[in-house]
């Protein structure tokens, strides 16, 4: 499978531009390798499916940060698996793609292309039900590894005595009046600049093209109704705090057997006591007794799988870092793995007994016990770069 490109490189535009610049290049890009432009040319229509899905993603806030943040792997989930997507590899088409950014073409393509898409189904708008959002806790564990979650989400389904449609039965359906079946209207206008053409969607049917002579009995004539659906979500390795991933196509019905929402899921990090996290890194603090901290000594530190062994050297200084390398969280992206930074802390006893003060009295008149020596020669801005290197 050949590597997705840079979304930002897909339109031409920087990384910083901005919501009208980003609109502008999709623009072009949709007009330059438009289908009814390049009848045949399977190299456009792939062109052209790609430049809506860099749009879909650089045009929404959400999802833009998101990209920013994790690349393509945040809006996938790790290659796409379990069908996680920001865009259009998911299963959408180019159905979907007018239905969702018709409006942008304005007038250059009229209402549709090649035997009709155009903004939507068979020519006609098609309507698009509400995406939902859900937050999962995931344990560091769960982080780690990857995991499918399943839960139930209270969501519009479609109605199952309708099918979706909103109509009583097969009959119950006329020909739009106002735009004759086609799902819009032209508007001409005089202007300076001579006659100019304009198409929307019709008012009266909604771009649907048809009319509900006799509704539904269950649903209403909305073709949906109340209901709830237990989805399994593949969880990626790797992923982190307040990150979203989106499940295509589970989220509210629309209207009339319109196109399903997405799910969006947001992680949430369980709080570890004795881990913190800090990137694909993890932090523990440890503490160790003075005795522990002179003579040295083998001490069990906490990691992802349980616990593992350390050495501690004689002559260990609090805020000294050991790493236990490869042994924090995967990379979303699929870039290694992080470390577990050991922080060690000295723990100094408050309350002695006569006999144990008569004892560090007489280590205090002992020549390695007199001056306070240097760490290791460095001061507290060396010891602190060394902590990330």
């Amino acid at each position: 499978m050949a590597e997705k490109r840079d979304y930002y490189e897909v339109l031409g535009v920087e990384k910083n531009a901005n919501a009208d610049e980003i609109k502008k290049a999709y623009r072009k890009a949709a007009i330059k390798y438009h289908p009814d432009k390049n009848p045949g040319d399977k190299e456009a229509e792939e062109k052209f499916k790609e430049a809506a899905e860099a749009y879909d993603v650089l045009s929404n806030e959400e999802k833009r940060a998101r990209y920013d943040r994790f690349g393509h792997a945040g809006m996938s989930g790790a290659g796409g698996a379990g069908g996680f997507g920001g865009g259009f590899g998911g299963g959408f088409s180019m159905e979907d793609i007018f239905s969702q950014f018709g409006d942008i073409f304005g007038g250059h393509f009229g209402g549709g292309f090649g035997g009709g898409f155009g903004g939507s189904r068979g020519g006609r708008s098609v309507n698009r039900g509400s995406d939902i959002r859900v937050r999962i806790k995931l344990t560091l564990a769960e982080i780690a590894n990857g995991t499918t979650k399943k839960i139930k989400v209270n969501k519009y389904i479609a109605c199952d005595k309708c099918g979706g449609n909103g109509a009583k039965d097969s009959s119950s359906f006329s020909t739009c009046s106002t735009c004759n079946g086609s799902g819009y209207v032209v508007t001409v206008q005089n202007t300076f600049l001579g006659r100019m053409q304009s198409q929307s969607v019709c008012p009266t049917c909604g771009g649907e093209g048809k009319i509900v002579t006799a509704k539904c009995d269950k649903c209403g004539g909305e073709g949906y109704v109340r209901g709830s659906e237990v989805i399994e979500i593949q969880v990626p390795a790797g992923v982190g705090e307040g990150m979203a991933l989106t499940v295509s196509g589970k989220g509210n019905a629309a209207r009339h057997g319109g196109i399903n929402g997405d799910l969006i899921v947001v992680i949430e990090e369980e709080h570890n006591a004795e881990l913190l996290r800090d990137g694909n890194n993890l932090i523990h603090n440890l503490n160790i007794t003075v005795v522990t901290a002179i003579l040295g000594g083998e001490v069990e530190v906490p990691t992802i799988e349980g616990k593992a062994k350390i050495k501690i050297a004689p002559g260990t200084h609090a805020g000294k870092v050991l790493r236990l390398r490869g042994k924090g969280l995967p990379d979303v992206n699929g870039y290694g793995r992080g470390d577990i930074m050991v922080v060690v802390d000295i723990t100094i006893p408050t309350s002695l007994t006569s006999e144990e003060k008569k004892l560090v009295k007489e280590l205090a008149d002992k020549p390695h016990f007199k001056e306070a020596e240097s760490v290791e020669n460095q001061n507290i801005f060396e010891r602190m770069k060394n902590f990330f290197r």
